[in-house]
């Protein structure tokens, strides 16, 4: 009202033709600013319900039970083992190789071949030898010949010095005779044995060389596959430095198995120690077979030390081949018709509250009929999946799973009571 008489002042001061428009509108601005305040007071009414129904639509989830994961504890088989790479070699090969020098003249087998023992494999050609061995031979007839004569002429001179030795006593003849005949029979006697002793090294250059013609036909020493092949038809091999290596024959009805254990591990490796293996194209196949020997001696690649350990398993059926991958698990103990719980529910205990000495003490959380309780228990054999209950579970129970919403949430505390990382700038 105020403003009312005011604005009817102004006009009545400003002139007798304003005064009507501005009586019209006094009131008009009056009523705007009344509706404002009525929409402003609905606003803030809207606002506060919608904050009502928020609050209690959080309340009432929070309150909701909430899902909690669990499994149940059965029993089962659980083999804890090392676990390692390796490579399948044959148990027992031959590199087969020639002694003697030639012509390569001849290969009888090819990969894969399958021979006996006594197969002839390959031969060099015999040509040198052959002449050596006939040469030799002819000299042995000649030393014989001789020694023949020689053995005559003793016979001759024996018996020329008989006969001088009765003449002698009759002193029908000079002692200077009787030496002479004496003296002839002596020397048969040396160039006989000089003549033996000839024989003797011609016999014995002649069974070298007898040798030497028979290992131009090389033959399998062992039965077995022939898995490699180094030399061609036709190639001449040297042997007067080394025995040139033309095949290698394996027995492939045992393998060993060449597996790297690492320096931390090797400890836990034992000769005897059962194994079994998968191969890289055989995956659902497994052999078994035991650890024969640890080998001393490491390998050292890029750092990190390597020990092998040589596992023997049968091939009857040839399945397993040379250089293949294998997949190696060292059986470290197994536990039979154990109750069995999963890792991941298990939580470290620092101080166990009743130390028996036998096993690993853990906590877990199981599920009751009125909601949940935590346990200690303790588990013995664990494999990176479950662990063997010895104490404190029993078939049927129910433990608790950890949540991904539990872990995430526990490490983003842990995060935030971390101090800031610095930049390194």
């Amino acid at each position: 009202m105020t403003e009312t008489i005011l604005a009817s002042e102004r006009l009545r001061a400003e002139g007798p033709n304003r005064a009507p428009a501005a009586l019209k509108a006094a009131p008009t601005r009056a009523r705007s600013k009344s509706r404002r305040r009525r929409l402003l007071a609905v606003l803030v009414l809207l606002l506060l319900a919608a904050g009502g129904a928020a609050a209690w639509h959080f309340a009432r989830a929070s309150t909701a039970p909430t899902h909690v994961p669990t499994v149940a504890v059965t029993r089962g088989n659980l083999e804890a083992s090392l676990t390692a790479v390796g490579a399948l070699q044959p148990k027992n090969y031959v590199d087969v190789g020639a002694q003697v020098s030639g012509q390569l003249q001849a290969l009888h087998v090819t990969y894969g071949s399958e021979v006996k023992q006594g197969d002839l494999l390959a031969e060099i050609d015999p040509a040198v030898y052959s002449a050596k061995v006939a040469s030799e031979q002819a000299q042995l007839k000649i030393l014989k010949a001789q020694i023949a004569e020689q053995q005559a002429q003793l016979a001759l001179a024996q018996s020329q010095n008989a006969r001088n030795q009765r003449l002698y006593k009759q002193n029908a003849v000079s002692q200077d005779v009787l030496q002479t005949g004496e003296a002839a029979e002596a020397v048969a006697h040396a160039q006989i044995a000089a003549l033996q002793a000839q024989l003797e090294q011609a016999q014995s250059t002649l069974d070298g060389d007898l040798a030497n013609l028979q290992y131009t036909k090389i033959y399998a020493p062992i039965t077995g596959t022939v898995v490699s092949i180094s030399a061609q038809q036709g190639q001449t091999l040297n042997a007067n430095q080394s025995a040139p290596v033309i095949l290698r024959i394996a027995d492939l009805d045992t393998m060993t198995v060449w597996a790297q254990v690492a320096e931390a591990d090797i400890v836990k490796v034992k000769t005897g120690m059962p194994v079994h293996f998968s191969t890289l194209g055989m995956p659902d196949r497994q052999w078994t077979g035991t650890v024969r020997q640890i080998l001393p001696t490491p390998e050292v690649i890029n750092d990190v030390i390597l020990y092998d350990v040589l596992i023997d398993v049968a091939n009857p059926d040839h399945a397993l081949m040379t250089q293949m991958s294998a997949q190696v698990f060292f059986v470290l103990g197994e536990a039979k018709d154990a109750l069995l719980v999963p890792m991941a529910a298990l939580q470290p205990v620092t101080v166990a509250s009743n130390d028996t000495g036998e096993g690993t003490p853990y906590r877990v959380k199981v599920r009751t009929a009125t909601g949940t309780e935590t346990r200690e228990i303790r588990v013995g054999l664990s494999d990176r999946a479950n662990a063997a209950v010895i104490a404190g579970l029993s078939e049927g129970d129910h433990v608790v799973l950890p949540t991904a919403t539990g872990s995430s949430g526990q490490a983003a505390a842990q995060r935030s009571q971390q101090p800031p990382a610095r930049l390194g700038f």
